[in-house]
């Protein structure tokens, strides 16, 4: 029996960036240089797929710090940690590598230094989110306050209206991001806004790729894992660009193939922390149940490497 007819758009760019590439990088040199375990504060970055991974590889997950033995090394995650992360480091003696992503970083510095010039920051952002918590504990409690949504801004209470700078995760909806950051505007006018746009050029890339695809699929499947803001963003992107199906999975083994019945394109793309592995694995599912054609979208290159942190050079080779 012939397989029914079906054409997969695949998005471009998807799947790993920068950060992400170099924090798994940096836990598998750790492991080469010091030997199993190497603890890692927070996953270092959200897909199941990868943490398992390097759990096999020997790297052991946590929480907290005071989970870790002084006498092996530490590592924080690709979303950064609070200030306060490192310093309880040091005074344990711990030899301990941060794998926060550089863009994250230029935030953290940028909040650092309105903060000198006594503004209070204003941060766009998901609560709870371990981005959101490493960049908020930058600077001490009150001097970053978190907006979520438009009304959040509404009820803003602020120390002075003439002394205020925002910034963003850099995971979110680019267009949730500039919607927000104009009712900053319109309601703090002198509020001074991000040198350089804090959403980081992975998310708005993959954010495009979807939008550009969306006129031509009938569904669109997320590659990345639940806890993964950048993922969760691309599947409201498919949505708000009409995708009437627009589905975050975590592997091929969760695609609702009822949902697909009569469908005859499917965009797939995958989060910044999704391995091309699984993308892979998804194009064989199809090919099993479908007469299958892959077409590639791409609508940009991405040839952005961030270098390891110089303790691991040495072990890079």
């Amino acid at each position: 029996m012939s397989l029914p007819p079906l054409t997969l758009y695949l998005a471009a760019p998807r799947g790993f960036c920068a950060g992400v590439d170099r924090a798994i990088k940096i836990v598998e040199l750790a492991i080469e240089k010091w030997g199993a375990p190497v603890y890692v504060r927070h996953e270092i970055v959200h897909n199941k797929f990868v943490v398992d991974g390097l759990r096999a590889k020997g790297a052991v997950f946590v929480e907290e710090l005071d989970e870790c033995p002084t006498d092996r090394p530490v590592i924080f995650s690709a979303h950064g940690v609070p200030k306060a992360v490192p310093v309880e480091a040091a005074s344990r003696n711990m030899i301990a590598v941060d794998a926060t992503c550089p863009l994250v970083t230029k935030v953290h510095n940028e909040a650092a230094r309105h903060h000198e010039n006594g503004i209070q920051m204003i941060m766009i952002g998901h609560e709870g989110h371990p981005e959101v918590i490493g960049t908020m504990g930058q600077l001490p409690a009150g001097e970053v306050l978190l907006v979520e949504t438009t009304a959040d801004v509404a009820s803003l209470k602020v120390r002075d209206e003439s002394k205020l700078a925002f910034i963003t995760q850099t995971t979110l909806s680019v267009d949730d991001t500039a919607e927000i950051a104009a009712a900053l505007q319109a309601r703090f006018p002198q509020i001074i806004a991000p040198a350089h746009d804090d959403i980081c050029y992975a998310t708005t890339n993959r954010q495009a790729a979807v939008k550009a695809i969306a006129p031509k699929i009938d569904a669109l499947l997320v590659i990345g894992a639940p806890n993964s803001s950048n993922s969760k963003r691309l599947v409201e992107v498919g949505s708000a660009a009409g995708c009437g199906y627009s589905q975050l999975i975590q592997r091929a083994a969760d695609i609702d193939w009822r949902a697909l019945e009569g469908i005859g394109a499917v965009g797939v793309t995958a989060g910044a922390s999704a391995p091309e592995l699984l993308v892979n694995e998804v194009i064989d599912a199809f090919r099993a149940r479908y007469a299958t054609t892959v077409e590639l979208a791409e609508t940009a290159q991405e040839h952005v490497e961030f270098k390891v942190p110089r303790v691991l050079r040495s072990a890079e080779g």
